[in-house]
């Protein structure tokens, strides 16, 4: 069951209410509100997008770079096709955010990228939409249908002279095309592996024309900035960390689901939102933001907000916003060989850094897990990953480098005992 507080993006939706998610609800709640703003004010390119650098709005798919500033990289001057694309290529483990926004509230999405394409002077784009999330993917034709009958894609929308249409993209499940280039040579129907870098999408992007990308989550939140105002929205947060965040929570919680909440809200308010610690038990670890980022132990994340400052400064980081819950009972040792089994089986295998070393990661830490643990696998882990981490196209091989370092540096005592003794400590759970 997903449960939602009162935010910018699921203000007033019900996911409970079977029609909640279409056209009619949406414009009920002050939909398309701020695309009309827009065109009927004949508001600049220029004025949405300090709107968008006013709000603070930092990207909600991992990276947390300033969108308005990635827009004002797009050269709107450029003659012939430019695209603006949506990332809902949501595979990373813990994280179920995205899926919900295309499902509960996508004309939100819709009207999102329909201002980001009036705003950097764009006339298509797409949605590459995860391939595990179908029934989503369906959701979303459906929108785009009910927006075009309605005036508010394809030419001349609501008589403005402005064109712009979306198409969405239904993708394979590899969760490698949760990179952008990656993502774009799937949606040119090649291989999806990343390109190097530069050029970067806003100059050589989609066909080779320039090409802004954003998560699903960042496009469904310019709509109220729009609305409502970028200092609005930015007061929702705190400096640096404008706006409201969705936080998926899983693991050992009682109410695991989507929360939407201000950026800087201590990290105990939300696991208090989730229902607290499932069965009483005692919080052990936190891993803040997907399963490529640093796990923290409980005691540190009781005293950290859920922003991107505060999470990097604890020695993790945001990310997406996967809070994965972890109790008392969990064995890191066997926890550790299911995430890097994860990223062994879904690297690309273009560049051999990543190749070689995801697998030997995982053998690494299969063998510890099984009781066949040699004294020198520790040691043996960080040298493998230092020659990963920073040493590669993409950040695929830091994704899968930043668990092993993280769990083996806050749970060694596991590790070690593991190699010692061919058992756990205790009888964790999966041990």
């Amino acid at each position: 069951m997903t449960i939602y507080q009162t935010g910018v993006i699921f203000d007033q939706v019900n996911a409970k209410e079977a029609d909640d998610w279409k056209l009619e609800a949406y414009t009920a709640r002050g939909g398309y509100q701020a695309l009309k703003k827009i065109l009927s004010e004949k508001i600049t390119q220029d004025d949405v997008i300090a709107e968008v650098k006013a709000s603070g709005l930092r990207g909600r798919g991992g990276a947390g770079f300033p969108t308005g500033l990635k827009w004002s990289f797009m050269p709107r001057s450029f003659p012939g096709a430019k695209y603006v694309v949506c990332n809902t290529d949501e595979g990373e483990p813990g994280t179920f955010k995205d899926r919900d926004i295309i499902m509960y509230n996508p004309h939100a999405l819709i009207e999102g990228m329909i201002i980001a394409g009036y705003a950097m002077g764009v006339a298509v784009g797409y949605n590459y939409i995860h391939g595990e999330i179908f029934e989503g993917y369906l959701r979303f034709e459906e929108a785009l249908k009910q927006a075009r009958e309605a005036g508010y894609l394809g030419k001349n929308i609501l008589n403005s002279g402005f064109d712009f249409d979306l198409f969405a993209h239904h993708g394979y499940g590899a969760y490698i095309c949760g990179e952008e280039t990656a993502l774009l040579e799937s949606l040119e129907g090649k291989k999806g592996q990343p390109r190097f870098k530069p050029p970067f999408p806003a100059s050589f992007g989609l066909y080779g024309k320039p090409t802004t990308i954003n998560n699903t989550e960042t496009f469904a939140s310019v709509p109220f900035i729009i609305r409502d105002g970028g200092q609005t929205f930015a007061d929702k947060g705190k400096p640096n960390n404008g706006g409201t965040k969705l936080f998926s929570i899983s693991g050992h919680v009682e109410r695991p689901g989507n929360y939407e909440v201000p950026l800087g809200t201590p990290f105990k308010d939300l696991l208090a939102m989730a229902g607290g610690m499932r069965g009483g038990k005692k919080l052990k670890a936190v891993i803040p933001g997907g399963s490529s980022a640093p796990v923290l132990p409980g005691n540190i994340m009781m005293e950290v907000t859920m922003d991107y400052d505060a999470i990097s400064k604890a020695g993790s980081m945001l990310g997406s916003g996967a809070v994965i819950v972890m109790d008392e009972d969990v064995c890191m040792v066997k926890a550790l060989e299911r995430l890097s089994y994860f990223y062994y089986e879904e690297s690309c295998g273009q560049c051999t850094p990543c190749r070689e070393g995801t697998g030997w990661l995982y053998r690494i830490v299969h063998r510890i897990a099984n009781g066949e643990g040699r004294p020198e696998d520790l040691a043996l882990l960080d040298s493998v990953g230092n020659n990963m981490a920073g040493r590669t196209i993409c950040a695929l091989a830091d994704a899968a480098v930043f668990p092993v370092r993280s769990f083996t540096k806050h749970f060694r005592a596991e590790f070690e005992h593991y190699i010692e003794h061919g058992k756990p400590m205790k009888e964790h759970r999966w041990c």
